[in-house]
């Protein structure tokens, strides 16, 4: 359960030179642990692409991996191929057209796996050309499909908007104008257009906010309620918000009430990064910096509360900063990677704290910056190509999270085992969840 202390007297920040210390990324220090990969598994190459998700598709208990590759054109998205795999590299089914699309890492993909009538068994969802498809994750048999609009398949998002037990109902958008709702028989329920008079963000954020079993949406600087309509929308104090749209939106801490939720997000373009309550009045703001992604979780032992850590964008090879931030908007460490786009929190050492793993040197650092551990990798798969991907979650059956890393050529996916970290409670699920994003 997360604290819900009040934090509405925290002061608003503007960013200045400096905060803290950088820490310079060591990965080849001789102390630092090099682990070897539990499992690396060769993707299929005709179907396979640059997104994957996983989870248990067959019902054996062992968890799998979907691949996709997508078309890009003029920045609308759809899925063109897929293919599921065991982790010994077998084929489970194969779907769609091998000879189009892409493999390239550029956006989230509307391709995800998710129990959606709720039988037990999960399903491949995903969003081609026109359609919104349905398939058996055991067969890859393609179960349904249903209309949608032009350009609405650039990712797709569970949701609970009709409250009933579980997230039966989808959200699909274009790029950055539009969002609808679908109920699972295809319905529409309703369709939002430049959300509070803003672009979308990436992918929308399902969250019930005043605890009457129905999620709103985050759907960029405008929070929806379930039906569609504009609940708020954040205005920031310090940018100009409308040079760009929102990258990221995260839950920081829950509440009984609006007013005790805290969220974070990043303004791209308009170059900050603000925390807000569930009201959606700004607490504090940072700005100066192209700020993307956050991962929300303990970092700093020393610390109480949560920390936030985010990556720096759009600067030059070589200098890919992640900062890690306070629950107050102080930056308590700047860590420096060739590299810092992609990256996950994953309990690795056992002491209940986060460590950052990020993709692109392979390396996990605590709260200070430290280096704790270097993920090896065959040099094969570590030649330059695309960017690499990171994913967290249960992919080795014992409840703990693990750590998957997909190759720079997006061929192989490398899995290591958490040896160490503590198993939550209640454990974590096997694979990536329903609603994975890279944003």
């Amino acid at each position: 359960m997360l604290n819900t202390t009040n934090m509405r007297a925290l002061p608003v920040l503007l960013l200045v030179a400096a905060f803290a210390p950088l820490a310079e990324a060591a990965p080849g220090d001789a102390a630092v642990p090099l682990v070897k990969p539990w499992r690396v598994v060769v993707l299929e190459p005709e179907y396979s692409g640059a997104w994957v998700v996983a989870g248990d598709l067959d019902g054996d208990g062992a968890v799998d991996i979907v691949s996709a590759r997508n078309v890009d054109r003029n920045d609308v998205h759809y899925t063109s191929a897929a293919v599921a795999q065991k982790l010994d590299g077998s084929v489970l089914w194969r779907w769609g057209d091998p000879k189009t699309g892409r493999k390239q890492l550029h956006h989230d993909v509307a391709c995800q796996i998710h129990d959606w009538d709720g039988d037990g068994r999960n399903e491949v969802v995903l969003c081609t050309k026109g359609f919104l498809v349905e398939l058996d994750g055991a067969t890859g048999r393609e179960r349904r499909r249903f209309p949608l609009p032009p350009d609405a398949t650039d990712c797709l998002v569970f949701a609970n908007l009709s409250g009933g037990p579980r997230a039966a109902d989808v959200l699909v958008k274009t790029r950055y104008t539009q969002i609808w709702a679908f109920d699972r028989d295809g319905r529409q329920l309703w369709t939002v257009e430049n959300p509070g008079g803003y672009r979308t963000a990436h992918q929308p954020v399902p969250i019930d906010l005043d605890g009457d079993g129905r999620d709103e949406i985050a759907a960029g600087y405008a929070m929806l309620n379930s039906d569609g309509s504009v609940r708020w929308v954040f205005k920031s104090r310090k940018v100009d918000q409308s040079r760009g749209h929102c990258d990221c939106f995260r839950l920081v801490r829950a509440g009984k009430t609006p007013d005790e939720f805290r969220f974070v997000l990043t303004l791209c373009g308009a170059n900050a990064i603000a925390l807000v309550d569930g009201n959606g009045r700004p607490i504090w703001e940072l700005a100066g910096e192209h700020f993307e992604s956050v991962d929300v979780g303990r970092i700093c032992a020393d610390l109480p509360g949560v920390q936030l850590a985010v990556d720096i964008d759009h600067r030059a090879w070589g200098q890919g900063p992640l900062w890690v931030i306070d629950e107050g908007g102080e930056v308590r460490a700047r860590i420096m990677t060739d590299y810092a786009r992609h990256h996950a929190l994953v309990d690795w050492t056992g002491d209940g704290v986060g460590e950052i793993v990020i993709a692109q040197p392979r390396t996990l650092y605590d709260g200070a910056g430290r280096c704790v551990a270097t993920l090896a990798m065959d040099e094969k798969d570590d030649r330059a190509g695309e960017e690499r991907l990171v994913l967290t979650g249960d992919f080795t059956g014992d409840g703990v999270p693990d750590i998957m890393l997909t190759s720079r050529d997006m061929t192989r996916v490398s899995i290591y085992k958490n040896e160490r970290g503590r198993k939550p409670e209640p454990p974590a699920p096997l694979g990536t969840g329903p609603n994975f994003t890279l944003y």
